[in-house]
């Protein structure tokens, strides 16, 4: 990983080699996060986060869950458009700032993550996090986890404003930036959702309803016996 330029195969090929060690020592020692990306640090690059959890669950993340997004994308905004009081409010702002006339599927995928959780009671304001890009470190240090968009400072700056244009996006954990230079949003908590599963994480707080709607719903990964929110929520999407 010190190369100028690894070798991904090399890397790739360790990293299958070296898997039940490390998993062992995540999830038996549970080390703190800056501590692992020392000892493995090809394990927070994009390629590896979806190889990691494809060696946990045998699944191709991103795959699966932009394909299961995309399927229901046009159903999630029917029922942001049904709901009404404070919830259906903020799920109007969010879905007028797309053009419905030509919706792009990058920015109806921002919609529906930045939305699912409003839906189903979460708090997302100190996970979807929006700094300027003469920010310094500080600004997020006290965030456990969360995605960071980075934006110019002539951006006006508001809870509900999705940023479709950033000027980068990256992954914090434990107060620190494990990933950045990521494409948008739905790729950046793509990453995140792997990372939780890489690092052996126990998913946000104040963000578990959607984690485990993803997680359990739309990935149909764990207990098929969801609580009355998600249950409720899945009878929505496939009627």
């Amino acid at each position: 990983m010190k190369k100028r330029n690894p070798s991904g195969v090399v890397i790739s090929s360790k990293m299958d080699q070296t898997f039940p060690l490390r998993r062992r020592e995540i999830v038996e020692a549970g080390p703190p996060v800056k501590t692992l990306k020392e000892w493995w640090p090809a394990l927070f690059t994009q390629r590896q986060v979806f190889a990691e959890f494809n060696r946990i669950v045998t699944n191709n993340l991103q795959v699966d869950i932009f394909e299961t997004l995309d399927r229901y994308t046009a159903r999630f905004v029917k029922i942001f458009k049904a709901k009404k009081g404070s919830v259906g409010q903020t799920l109007t702002e969010l879905v007028l700032q797309i053009d419905a006339e030509k919706p792009d599927v990058k920015a109806m995928r921002i919609v529906v993550l930045r939305g699912l959780p409003v839906l189903l009671g979460d708090d997302p304001n100190d996970f979807y996090i929006t700094c300027f890009d003469c920010d310094t470190d500080e600004t997020w240090v006290q965030v456990s986890v969360g995605v960071l968009t980075v934006t110019h400072e002539d951006v006006r700056l508001s809870p509900n404003q999705l940023h479709l244009h950033p000027v980068s996006t990256a992954i914090i954990v434990e107060g620190g930036v494990v990933l950045n230079d990521i494409q948008n949003l739905p790729e950046a908590f793509c990453l995140l959702f792997g990372l939780s599963y890489a690092l052996h994480l126990d998913y946000p707080k104040a963000m578990k309803n959607m984690f485990r709607f993803i997680q359990r719903v739309m990935l149909d990964l764990g207990e098929n016996k969801l609580p009355p929110k998600l249950q409720s929520l899945k009878n929505l999407l496939l009627s």
